[in-house]
């Protein structure tokens, strides 16, 4: 046997037999992975398989005739290694309840699961660490968790809602990679934009909120109901673990006229969160004097097409952009639209 690593996309003849691999293992491929480990058999047939997303393990298939040959821990040992050689020594994997002592042999800890999922990392009380580390606030206590790709006005304004309806308001940014600007600069928009917010704490999510790491379903056939397993996972970690700790009981969210997921998602709170003693406040998105909804996603095509632009047409286009965002993050974008 042998295992090889390859970087996504496969070619074309590895993509088939990895995708008919997982599927015979009534698991699918998500497509965000960035690599793939496929292990061999001495006549080449492939055997085993994984995937690294992030800091995410996932994809984990065996066939039949190689289950009980220590196939699964060859794969995930090299999709270890392989993220160490990358500079990825924290990872998570998410997987059946009834794979609890398997990967726990492998060195995974439980995080938090549902009765479908469980969330697992490769250090012991990293969930405890970071709440840990958390500040407390006073009085009744409220939540926004944001991805914030980048910061707009229309963060602002949920921001500034919520803050007014409870003593302290924390605001996790979501530390995950987004699309355009990384981690630790939206965490920075987020802090800067929110500065004159007295009562409102930002706060690293630090990869336990709303992540590929808390949003994995690889191994749910039915794709919609793989979006609800994902998000139970996620609301668990918040309301079992999180808020308790913390004395949240409110979470606000903008309403979703945009986003079939996240709107789900949204639902999907207003039926646990109660069940936990928090309420969750759904407020309208902010619009634009035209009546546009105000969205990352929105500025995020804007921002594009100023990098492709020249002249008056970008001018045209950073106008709008600074229409839609606070100061502090219209300087952010300028120094990417200029790198």
């Amino acid at each position: 046997m042998y295992t090889e690593i390859c970087d996504v996309p496969l070619l074309s003849y590895r993509r088939d037999t990895y995708k008919e691999l997982l599927a015979s293992c009534g698991l699918r491929d998500e497509e965000d992975a960035g690599i793939i480990a496929l292990m061999h058999d001495d006549e080449g047939s492939l055997i085993a398989c994984g995937a690294l997303a992030g800091h995410t393990i996932k994809q984990l298939a065996v066939s039949p005739e190689a289950e009980g040959q220590g196939a699964m821990a060859a794969v995930v040992s090299t999709l270890i290694s392989e993220a160490a050689s990358r500079g990825i020594s924290r990872l998570f994997l998410c997987t059946k309840p009834a794979n609890i002592r398997m990967f726990g042999s492998l060195g995974f800890y439980e995080v938090v699961s549902t009765d479908d999922a469980v969330l697992m990392e490769n250090r012991r009380g990293g969930a405890e660490a970071f709440i840990d580390s958390l500040p407390r606030l006073s009085g009744e206590c409220g939540a926004v968790v944001c991805n914030c790709d980048p910061f707009t006005l229309g963060h602002r304004h949920l921001i500034e809602h919520a803050s007014s309806c409870c003593d302290s308001l924390y605001v996790f940014a979501v530390s995950e990679s987004g699309s355009y600007f990384s981690p630790d600069e939206r965490l920075d928009m987020v802090r800067r934009g929110t500065a004159d917010i007295a009562n409102c704490c930002v706060c690293s999510s630090d990869l336990y909120l709303i992540s590929r790491a808390t949003f994995p379903a690889y191994f749910i056939k039915d794709r919609a109901r793989a979006e609800e397993v994902k998000a139970d996972l996620d609301i668990e970690f918040f309301a079992g673990r999180l808020a308790p700790a913390l004395g949240i009981k409110k979470r606000f969210a903008g309403q979703e006229p945009l986003d079939e997921v996240t709107r789900a998602y949204n639902e999907r709170m207003k039926e646990l969160l109660p069940q936990r003693g928090i309420s969750l406040e759904e407020i309208p998105r902010l619009e634009d004097a035209g009546g546009s909804v105000i969205s990352a996603g929105r500025v995020r095509k804007l921002i594009t097409r100023a990098e492709q632009a020249s002249g008056t047409d970008r001018a045209g286009l950073l106008d709008e952009i600074s229409a839609l965002v606070p100061d502090s993050t219209y300087e952010t974008i300028l120094r990417h639209i200029d790198k």
